[in-house]
């Protein structure tokens, strides 16, 4: 006669199975010390935001256009009842340097939101390409960029192009982004 086991008794059996079968964790001296970011492009340029500065990526919502500001602030949009300043990223830096130009296919344009301090708004990209994941040790250092885009690159990663590390928060701290009003 087989002994009839308890519903504890047999959990505590396929746990033991479990733990048996199941594989370590990587080692913290092989596991690869990785740095992670939002990619997105602006016209023809490359650019990844670090993963704490993006609060979220949206699909372009309809928005309502505002009097008496700069070109590049497309408007407000209701964000859960919030009011979400909607920001062209790529017309903020074409002002200042060409080839940022938004590109014509709204189908793929995305925003990123941003809050930081007392800032909430959204970046408008001409697209998103996910989450990047980069060796931390492979990070350039971009000191020898010049231009409107130089205070809000913190570096870049080489890969088959580019990829720029773009700062929103610093964008967000700038006087001449905050300054919205023509």
């Amino acid at each position: 006669m087989t002994e009839s086991l308890t519903a504890f008794e047999l959990l505590l059996q396929i746990d033991q199975r479990c733990r048996l079968l199941a594989a370590d964790l990587p080692s913290q001296s092989i596991r690869q010390d990785n740095w992670s970011g939002i990619g997105f492009r602006l016209g023809e340029h490359w650019y990844v935001a670090p993963m704490g500065e993006v609060s979220e990526v949206l699909h372009e919502p309809r928005f309502t256009q505002l009097p008496g500001v700069k070109s590049w602030v497309k408007g407000v949009a209701n964000l859960r009842g919030r009011l979400l300043p909607m920001m062209d990223l790529g017309g903020f830096f074409s002002d200042r340097e060409p080839g940022h130009e938004l590109s014509a296919a709204r189908k793929q344009r995305r925003v990123l939101v941003v809050e930081h301090d007392e800032v909430f708004a959204g970046l408008l990209v001409d697209e998103v390409f996910g989450l990047q994941h980069f060796a931390r040790d492979s990070l350039e250092s971009a000191e020898d960029l010049s231009g409107p885009m130089a205070p809000f690159i913190k570096g870049r990663f080489q890969r088959e192009q580019v990829w720029q590390v773009f700062s929103p928060f610093a964008l967000a701290q700038s006087q001449s982004f905050r300054h919205v009003a023509l």
